[in-house]
């Protein structure tokens, strides 16, 4: 099964828009109550479940949609919704040019600690009186979507950023800990997340991005498990992993060609790295995943 891709609309009525705000129910009525397929987006996803109940799958692992539970997806990841009949909520899409375009700096979104996980992306549950000050936001943008009126994406770009403002206060996913390194600590695992994710395909060991950042490998290594709880070594193999799974799913590609892909030279050696971080082995995987 090949994965679906869906892009954004980068320009309507000549003007450059890079954003959409919709409604759970418009999308849900548009699929004629359908499930959607497993797909990925070229742009960041906010799905806010304000009344409704299902599960959403992200890179194969299912978390529970409840009211008043705020999933994020970034680009490239692979997720599915399913709801139960007539899901209320919003959903707000928008490209990385969309904050740039609204001068939100372009490491805004990297500095907040909602859409950076490989691992995990569970959904931040928020309470009633932070539900009613989002919903201001969140109405605020969904009508001026709708009017299109003078400078309407300016007035949507000002309510996203207050909107990831305040879910970021809740979100206590990935925060740094050690307050004395907080600059320091955000800088380089940034940098360093941003490098496995051009590079994890080619580059496998700790020593080579400690390379590229010229740093210790020790050094790299307690930076980021002392501020993420996961070593350095973690990540980039659960990248690999992630991407693994991802090509094994949705691609025609042997193993042995999945293998050469992401840097294994001998395919031997990618089944057994598969089967020692997922205790199953390649097959088994494939034949475990229901579409």
């Amino acid at each position: 099964m090949e994965i679906k891709t869906y892009h954004i609309k980068q320009y309507q009525n000549n003007l450059p828009v890079a954003v959409e705000i919709k409604t759970m129910q418009e999308i849900d009525e548009k699929l004629g109550g359908i499930t959607d397929k497993p797909h990925r987006h070229n742009y960041y996803t906010i799905i806010w479940a304000t009344e409704a109940t299902g599960k959403h799958i992200i890179d194969f692992k299912e978390y529970t949609i409840q009211s008043n539970y705020i999933f994020f997806v970034s680009p490239s990841q692979v997720h599915q919704v399913i709801t139960n009949h007539s899901p209320k909520g919003y959903v707000f899409l928008f490209t990385s040019d969309f904050l740039e375009m609204n001068s939100i700096n372009k490491d805004f979104i990297s500095n907040i600690n909602l859409f950076q996980n490989i691992n995990e992306n569970p959904p931040l549950p928020i309470d009633e009186d932070k539900a009613k000050k989002l919903s201001l936001f969140a109405e605020e943008m969904l009508n001026a979507f709708r009017e299109q009126k003078p400078m309407f994406l300016e007035i949507i770009g000002a309510y996203l950023k207050l909107f990831l403002i305040e879910c970021n206060e809740s979100c206590t996913i990935d925060k740094l800990v050690n307050t004395q390194a907080v600059e320091v600590g955000r800088t380089l695992i940034k940098s360093f997340k941003l490098l496995v994710e051009r590079n994890f395909k080619e580059l496998h060991q700790v020593q080579e991005y400690a390379n590229v950042l010229n740093i210790n490998p020790t050094y790299l290594n307690e930076v980021i498990k002392t501020n993420t709880n996961f070593s350095a070594k973690d990540y980039i193999q659960d990248r690999i992993i992630l991407e693994a799974k991802r090509l094994i799913i949705f691609s025609k590609k042997s193993a042995k060609e999945i293998g050469y892909e992401l840097g294994f030279e001998d395919p031997s050696h990618f089944s057994k790295f598969f089967k020692a971080h997922t205790s199953t082995s390649i097959q088994e995987f494939k034949s475990s995943i229901e579409l």
